[in-house]
């Protein structure tokens, strides 16, 4: 049996005194049942069924005619509580009114929580909900629904929680002499599903082996599948066309504590995979958590000991802020080893056999800066926040969501080892540059494609996506332009997935895995042979339904005999419906139609899968010995699949029927090989299963990195020089690699430079700065914007700035206004002060440190006194960094600060009033502008006399208003389908229409050499150069008509062509032109004078909006030939 949870477990909860609560007095005395050999097969061997190996499911299942010998007791063993302590504590937190009413006929004697003496309760030997008891007892921390029929149902504690988590409705009411028991129909399953998943619940599947039963026996039953948060159910995939949308998935995290700081295991069972992030800060921690959903949280018991020597973890100093963020979840304690210990707990938790192994996707890296604090993450809008602008936002267009997301995401929140912050950068570079077409970057997720290959549930539409996948990491390897580009993306994906792949073997491997899938997958529309049989005298929607599952899904050549045996058996069902049908059909339309005459047709049943026939009144009141009369004698009536009568009207013959049976056996056998070659296809494919994950996810990165570049590119951002802290004290600034950070034209990240409303400023930063300034002067602005550029920077990104050297930091840290927690029982204070003590203690020469207002949350000189000692210690250590603050005591304090900077927002004096410029100069500026701020928000007028008439009476001799710049500035000193190939004669035609299309815009613009005409494959986008340049299209239709246009954003037009039914597969040749005026009248002119030469056009009408363009003005020997 596979347990999840050790006594430690049981005891680490203090809410639970005893055990005594769980049980109804007295004890009831129960049978404990061993699980029966035949449950203890692997998952491997529960999927038999699905190749239609009859023998296998007997092996798997479980009936009542094999019964296990049972062993009573009257305890349930320790493992047996903790798991009902476990749904306890779950069930404690539902508040259905129905569910709380079934939650009390619950009692927890066995892991169903069923009362034997309640009606549908009982657990006697080979029962069904014995059946599902033995079920249960595998995955005891699992919902269990079983197949029943047209139902899947769940009793006992998994009825409570479906009532409560996916609104179903008990069976039978709330009766209170009955055992709790709910369900759902079959076609709601995944609905279901997804509702348990989404509250955090795993769920296990049991179906129903399908047939005919031998009676008085009950049906086998075996384990399908499991859906776990992150981690769907996937049984029957294979034999449909349906997309399965698969989430992000949801790892069991573990969390430790050693010398070198906390720990954090991430162990995805989708994967096989565990990520191990060592000496992370309580606040890296807590952001990797808020980012991050995990299926199960493990807490390790040396938590438990903080630095204050009490085992009270989070009652004082360290601790609190992860003790807060763990609290509001439900963990787990647990003891030993932190990674083995865990990965027990993982193959517990799955039902993993023990020999499963799980392989560490760390890539080790020396120079890699430590993740971001969970403050510096929300006030840079990294995750997102209310009120804070949202960096992700701007980084990608809005036509990038998903995994490319995800990843920029994560990038931000983890950034990249040095080296990889410049192979990033270095292919984003390339991208912008480049002036060939680019692929669509096809992303499939990793775990969505390990898991639907191991377990073979891989249908048609997923082998048609991971062929794409691998066709553009081929065609880039093909392109001279973009092979470049493919090598720098090798090894920002081995970080990401941890794999090491060499490049030649990537790319054969590649070949190998493409061929394949190509081999076997119908990727041509020209297999007629596989169209939908027809008959004239059956429905086509008879043959439709039934052969459409499985024509067309794999190449003709590997079913032939299929094929064959299914058409012979459509003509036989086709000649047996002519024979004993046609012919009363035939009688019935020479008879008379009068009103209430004879009627008959031949119908398709579609609930039934069968063709019969459908008449009344037909059958002669005196036999005549007519035409037809033999074949009405010949009927029967018709009956369904349970041997009930369907109706009065429908009839059959017993040859239609033999025929029927025949062709079902048929289409049946043919779907069956169809299912079969594609999952020995999956079990191909399993053996490049790294491959596989590794071109999928350098997809994933290509996407999310072309999409930044085209972005960076209309938004006029930069690309920013990025080097290493030098050592050498001799060392230039710019020479390479000093500690100086300099920003040229800064502009808030939130802003597009590209409308001009941005104020820029320029920040050379080769100390720490003091920054002061009015309210609403900028400095939290300017702080952000710092903070953004810097991390974009070490990220390989562009950054918002006329031009960028940004030193590779070693961590960022940014902390701006805190609030109280009251949850913790902190002020805000005491807040602000956890955080400072994580920054000032992790502060090194290599860090960046924007602090913003500090010590704002206490009294005035006490807090200056703070400030004071605070920024000593940041200019001690030579970081880089900005404290911002309106505590203008600290310039009266006897610092000891020797390489800090004085910088101030500038603010000017209009029409006698003081207003900010936003512009950062140097000197110190005491004006605050609170009372003109209090004003513009509203605040009463004599509230606000009063205030200065109090300011002026006790502050006036030491008022100073203005910028006061210092005599002397202390400054430091330092598809779904295959694209085919087009044939020669259409590359010719292609070339023709290009030569036409340069030597008619080169007259008009006057340049007859150095135009170029691009060209933008069927399933390729333009490259970023096109970015905000006015072009004008040729769009090459399907029907091979041309349709011309100019545009400001190419690929924009180009996704909206494609999105209109038709016009997916249509390639373009483009032109780029100067300005949208010049756009507007070569668009004219192609108009007419391609429809001049001959082509077919699809908006003709166009050419006729505009004066210029219509006559001709091409000379006889500049007209181009079309022959």
């Amino acid at each position: 049996m596979h347990w999840i949870a050790s006594r430690n477990a049981v005891v680490s909860l203090p809410r639970w005194r005893s055990f005594a609560f769980l049980f109804r007095s007295p004890f009831r005395t129960h049978s404990s049942l061993k699980p029966s050999p035949l449950l203890l097969n692997t998952r491997y061997s529960e999927r038999r069924y699905c190749l239609g190996d009859g023998k296998a499911v007997k092996g798997i299942t479980t009936a009542s005619s094999k019964k296990v010998k049972t062993k009573s007791t009257d305890v349930l063993t320790d493992k047996d509580l903790s798991h009902l302590l476990w749904w306890k504590e779950r069930l404690q937190t539902c508040k259905k009114p129905s569910t709380l009413q079934l939650i009390e006929r619950l009692m927890y004697t066995n892991l169903l929580g069923l009362d034997p003496s309640l009606r549908n309760g009982s657990l006697k030997d080979g029962n069904l909900n014995w059946e599902m008891l033995q079920f249960k007892s595998r995955f005891p921390r699992e919902v269990l629904l079983c197949r029943v029929g047209d139902f899947y149902e769940a009793i006992g504690i998994d009825a409570c929680i479906l009532v409560e988590y996916a609104g179903l409705n008990p069976f039978g009411g709330l009766r209170s002499d009955s055992a709790p028991k709910a369900g759902c129909p079959v076609v709601n399953l995944r609905q279901t599903l997804d509702d348990l998943t989404r509250n955090g619940y795993s769920v296990c599947i049991v179906e129903e082996v399908q047939g005919p039963t031998p009676a008085r026996s009950r049906k086998g039953r075996f384990i399908s599948g499991h859906a776990h948060p992150g981690s769907p159910y996937v049984y029957g995939l294979v034999g449909v066309d349906h997309d399965l949308d698969f989430p992000e998935p949801m790892p069991v995290v573990g969390i430790s504590r050693s010398a070198r700081g906390y720990c954090m295991i991430s162990i995805f069972e989708t994967m096989k995979a565990y990520s191990l992030d060592d000496g992370l800060t309580e606040e890296a921690l807590v952001t990797k958590l808020r980012t991050r959903r995990c299926h199960h949280l493990f807490l390790h018991a040396s938590l438990r000991h903080n630095a204050s020597g009490t085992c009270r973890w989070g009652e004082f100093g360290e601790g609190g802020l992860l003790w807060g963020e763990c609290s509001g979840r439900n963990f787990e304690w647990f003891e030993g080893d932190t990674l083995s210990e865990l990965l027990l707990k993982v193959k517990d938790v799955y039902g993993l056999d023990d020999e499963v192994s799980f392989r560490n996707v760390n890539v080790p890296s020396e120079n890699r800066p430590r993740p971001l604090h969970l403050g510096t993450a929300t006030q840079i809008g990294a995750l997102p926040t209310e009120g804070i602008p949202c960096l992700l936002k701007v980084l990608l267009p809005s036509t990038c969501s998903g995994l490319p997301s995800l990843y920029v995401r994560d990038l931000l929140l983890n950034p990249p080892a040095y080296d990889i912050a410049l192979k990033i950068q270095e292919t984003c570079k390339l991208m912008s540059t480049i002036t060939c077409s680019v692929p669509e970057f096809t992303c499939v997720s990793s775990a969505k494609l390990v898991k639907l290959l191991e377990q073979r549930e891989a249908n048609y539409i997923e082998f048609c996506r991971i062929k794409h996948v691998l066709d553009e990491v081929l065609h880039m390897h093909r392109h001279p332009e973009l092979v470049e580009m493919l090598k720098l993306l090798m090894e920002p994906t081995w970080v990401a997935t941890g794999l090491k792949i060499d490049f030649e073997t990537f790319v054969n491997e590649c070949h190998w895995a493409s061929d394949s899938i190509g081999e076997m997958i119908s990727l041509d529309d020209d297999e007629s042979h596989q169209n939908v049989s027809k008959c004239a005298n059956i429905p086509n929607e008879f043959f439709y339904d039934m052969e459409s599952s499985w024509r067309g899904r794999v190449k003709g050549i590997h079913i032939e005999e299929e094929i064959t045996q299914v058409a012979k058996s459509a003509e036989a069902l086709s000649l047996a419906v002519t024979e004993d049908f046609h012919p009363i059909i035939s009688r019935i339309k020479a008879m008379a139609a009068s009103l209430g005459g004879s009627k008959g047709e031949i119908v398709y049943a579609k609930e039934h899968e069968s063709v019969w026939f459908k008449g009344k009144r037909f059958t002669p009141s005196v036999w005549g010995g007519t035409a037809g009369e033999e074949q009405i004698k010949q009927l029967k009536p018709a009956f369904d699949s349970k041997g009930k009568k369907v109706g009065e009207e429908w009839f059959t013959s017993q040859k239609v029927e033999a025929a029927l049976v025949r062709y079902h056996e048929a289409t049946e056998n043919a779907n069956a090989r169809v299912l079969e070659l594609l999952r020995e296809l999956s079990t191909k494919l399993q053996t490049k299963i790294n491959v596989l994950v590794f071109a999928s996810m350098l997809l994933v990165i290509a996407k999310a990195l072309f999409s930044h570049a085209c972005e960076g590119r209309r938004r006029k951002w930069v690309f920013p020089t990025l080097v290493g802290f030098s050592t050498d004290e001799a060392a230039n600034p710019l020479d390479g690699g000093a500690t100086r950070m300099k920003l040229t034209g800064l502009s808030p990240y939130w802003f597009d430079v590209a409308s001009g409303t941005a104020v820029h400023n320029t920040v050379d930063m080769q100390s720490l700065f003091l920054l002061t300034g009015p309210n609403g002067g900028g400095k939290s602005s300017l702080l952000r914007s710092i903070c953004a550029a810097a991390l974009l920077g070490i990220c390989g990104f562009m950054v918002p700035a006329e031009s960028a050297y940004i030193p590779h930091f070693d961590s960022i840290m940014l902390h701006m206004k805190s609030y109280d927690s009251p949850v913790d029982g902190k002020s805000s204070f005491q807040v602000e002060m956890s955080e400072i003590r994580s920054i000032v203690s992790q502060a090194t020469s290599r860090s960046l440190v924007l602090i913003d207002e500090i010590c704002r949350g206490t009294e005035t000189a006490k807090g200056t006194c703070i400030a004071g000692s605070v920024i000593e210690n940041l200019d001690a250590s030579g970081c880089l960094g900005i404290v911002s603050t309106h505590l203008h005591g600290i310039f009266d304090l006897p610092l000891t600060a020797k390489n800090v900077t004085y910088k101030a927002m500038g603010a000017q004096n209009v029409e006698g009033q003081t207003k900010p410029t936003w512009k950062l100069t140097d000197g110190v500026c005491r004006e605050s502008l609170a009372f003109e701020t209090a004003k513009r928000e509203g605040v009463p007028e004599t509230i606000i006399q009063r205030a200065e008439a109090l300011y002026i009476s006790v502050y006036a001799k030491d008022a100073s208003f203005g910028v006061v710049r210092p005599n002397k500035t202390e400054t430091s000193s330092n598809s779904g389908r295959e694209i085919s190939k087009p044939v020669s004669s259409e590359r010719s035609l292609e070339k023709d229409l290009a030569k036409a299309i340069v030597k008619i815009c080169g007259i008009k613009m006057n340049e007859p050499v150095g135009l170029e005409c691009l060209s933008i494959g069927a399933r390729e986008l333009p490259p970023p150069s096109t970015v905000g340049s006015s072009c004008v299209y040729v769009m090459k239709r399907p029907d091979k008509r041309l349709y011309i246009g100019q545009t400001d954003d190419l690929e924009g037009r180009i996704r909206a062509h494609r999105a209109k039914e038709g016009l997916q597969g249509s390639g373009f040749l483009y032109l780029v032109v100067q300005g949208k005026s010049m756009a507007c009248q070569i668009e004219t002119l192609l108009i007419n004078q391609l429809h001049e030469q001959g082509y077919s056009l699809a908006n003709l009408a166009d050419g006729k909006h505009r004066n210029f363009g219509t006559s001709s003005s091409l000379t006889a020997s500049d007209v181009v030939s079309i022959s």
